[in-house]
């Protein structure tokens, strides 16, 4: 059963551009979104997002990193949202990022097409504010990260 929990996961990667990040078009709506999906049984967020990406872009989820960006989703958007109870409302979605710099992403069935864009073009293409919001706290990390060693 779908646990009450959602999970997001950022695939990057450092090119000679700078960073750039894997955006997936969802199969059944179009949508321009990260790596998502939710808990399964008694998963953590951890193991659903590690779950998640290898089963979405064939990524193993090495090195993930979990991110402070939390948000809520109403539960009427999951099929599995009446087993949770009349006193869950709605569920967090937990993000992550994780780093692909020297992996092949093989998409799943549940993507037509994955983009390898820009900081900008990641935020004009993606069709969820937490997406944009997960997405901004990953740039300000790595942005840290480069200062720190001079990159």
């Amino acid at each position: 059963m779908r646990a009450p929990f959602q999970v997001l996961v950022i695939p990057f990667r450092r090119s000679e551009r700078g960073y750039e990040f894997a955006v997936l078009r969802r199969r059944d709506t179009g949508w321009w979104q990260f790596v998502a999906g939710g808990g399964e049984d008694k998963e953590t967020p951890v193991q659903a997002a590690q779950r998640e990406i290898s089963e979405e872009t064939g990524l193993a989820g090495r090195g993930l990193m979990k991110l402070d960006s939390c948000n809520t989703v109403p539960k009427h958007a999951f099929a599995d949202a009446e087993a949770w109870g009349p006193e869950v409302h709605v569920i967090p979605e937990y993000c992550f990022a994780v780093d692909a710099t020297d992996d092949e992403i093989v998409l799943s069935d549940e993507h037509t097409e994955m983009r390898w864009v820009s900081y900008d073009e990641a935020r004009r293409l993606l069709k969820w504010d937490s997406n944009r919001n997960a997405l901004w706290e990953l740039r300000e990390r790595l942005k840290a990260v480069g200062e720190g060693n001079g990159t």
